[in-house]
């Protein structure tokens, strides 16, 4: 059952309006719909008034003199559920004028009314100029844009004047309206893009964790991307919780396409050293960002195309699921802080910066560094091959002067 907090102010959609229709066709109460569907009863209850239609009765009704008359509206009617559509009496000989309320009309009628809300109210040119003279009046006498609508009962909606007023339509300008000119251009940002739902079918966070059970996993790679400038060059990084690892690839854009070519750059470069990315990295667990929909590009192997790797996704805004990425950025950030540019890194500055990250001894690992525990695990050949030596405890820089070097 949906939560009604969850759906608040939202529209009903068509299968909604279905299941209200089949909930009075058996006598369920509004309170009752409104669990079902997950809305307010109050909201079932003005759906199904806005939607009833009426219907005269087929049955012939005569007075004394034979002459023929309407019985009205059933008495039934004035209580809810206003309807017919749970009578018993409903399909047979029924004197009283009846009353539906039915899915199809309803969605039909909304949709119509949806349509002409957007496409607002044409104005003819002679429409227009009446308009413009009424506001133009009202400006000019120090009267607000609202005052001036309800005075004089205009048919357009306010923000179709505003729209007017700073394109220069009317006889008057924003700088007439003293409050106007104080406005400030809303910020627009990006918009945040996310991996489609249906790519992540089967690849959720609770399929992961199920995997991971499933198949007794003690470890994995956590992948996320590390901003600098926005709009400018960005950093993946691939953190193997087993030992706190992280390496990281530079990307000149936050997209699927950047992405994509250097995940292909990549998995050459550990071929061409004799090393397997789906061995490597055979179960990655990433966030919902846009930068990583190319999920094929990421799992299957570049040569035969099969799949090699497994890629889930962690839940939207749940950051928290995979911690330990998120806990090494914070000693990049010691080199790198939150806000400097990376668009004068190169690949070499990248892995310079890890390097240093991955020398760094942690109390976690017993007073190691994450770089002496993934080469005794794997090899100090592949740390090389992903761009990653060893630097002398001694020699460390956990600050900016690394870069300033």
């Amino acid at each position: 059952m949906p939560d009604i907090n969850t759906t608040k102010s939202k529209h009903l959609t068509d299968d909604e309006r279905l299941e209200i229709q089949e909930c009075l066709d058996h006598g369920v109460t509004f309170k009752d719909i409104g669990k079902r569907i997950g809305k307010d009863p109050t909201t079932v209850s003005k759906e199904v008034k806005k939607h009833m239609k009426d219907r005269e009765s087929t049955v012939k009704t005569t007075d004394t003199n034979g002459n023929l008359f309407s019985r009205g509206i059933c008495p039934s009617l004035v209580k809810a559920p206003f309807v017919c559509n749970p009578c018993k009496r409903r399909h047979s000989y029924c004197g009283f004028q009846k009353r539906f309320y039915q899915a199809k009309v309803a969605q039909r009628e909304y949709k119509t009314v949806l349509s002409e809300a957007r496409e607002g109210i044409p104005l003819n040119k002679d429409e227009f100029y009446e308009i413009d003279a009424i506001v133009t009046k009202g400006i000019k006498q120090g009267q607000h844009l609202y005052h001036i609508m309800k005075t004089n009962n205009l048919k357009v909606s306010k923000s179709t004047l505003y729209r007017h007023l700073k394109r220069g339509y009317m006889s008057v300008a924003p700088i007439d309206m003293p409050r106007m000119v104080k406005f400030k251009a809303r910020r627009r940002g990006h918009a945040e893009l996310y991996v489609p739902k249906a790519a992540k079918v089967g690849r959720t966070y609770d399929d992961f964790m199920a995997y991971v059970d499933e198949n007794d996993i003690p470890s994995w790679v956590e992948m996320d991307t590390v901003i600098g400038r926005i709009g400018g060059k960005t950093v993946m990084t691939l953190h193997f919780t087993s030992c706190n690892f992280m390496i990281g690839i530079l990307l000149n854009d936050k997209t699927s396409a950047e992405v994509t070519e250097k995940i292909k750059i990549f998995k050459r470069t550990l071929l061409n050293n004799g090393f397997d990315f789906g061995d490597i990295f055979s179960l990655i667990l990433t966030d919902n960002g846009s930068e990583f929909a190319n999920i094929a590009v990421i799992e299957n192997d570049l040569m035969s195309g099969e799949k090699k790797s497994s890629v889930f996704f962690c839940d939207p805004y749940k950051s928290s699921q995979k911690p330990r990425v998120e806990k090494n950025h914070t000693i990049f950030r010691d080199i790198v802080p939150k806000g400097e540019s990376f668009d004068d890194f190169t690949q070499e500055t990248v892995d310079l910066i890890f390097s240093h990250v991955n020398s760094v001894k942690r109390k976690s690992l017993n007073g190691k560094s994450p770089y002496e525990v993934f080469a005794f695990t794997y090899s100090a050949a592949l740390a090389t091959a992903l761009g990653i030596k060893p630097i002398d405890p001694k020699d460390v820089v956990q600050s900016p002067k690394l870069l300033s070097r």
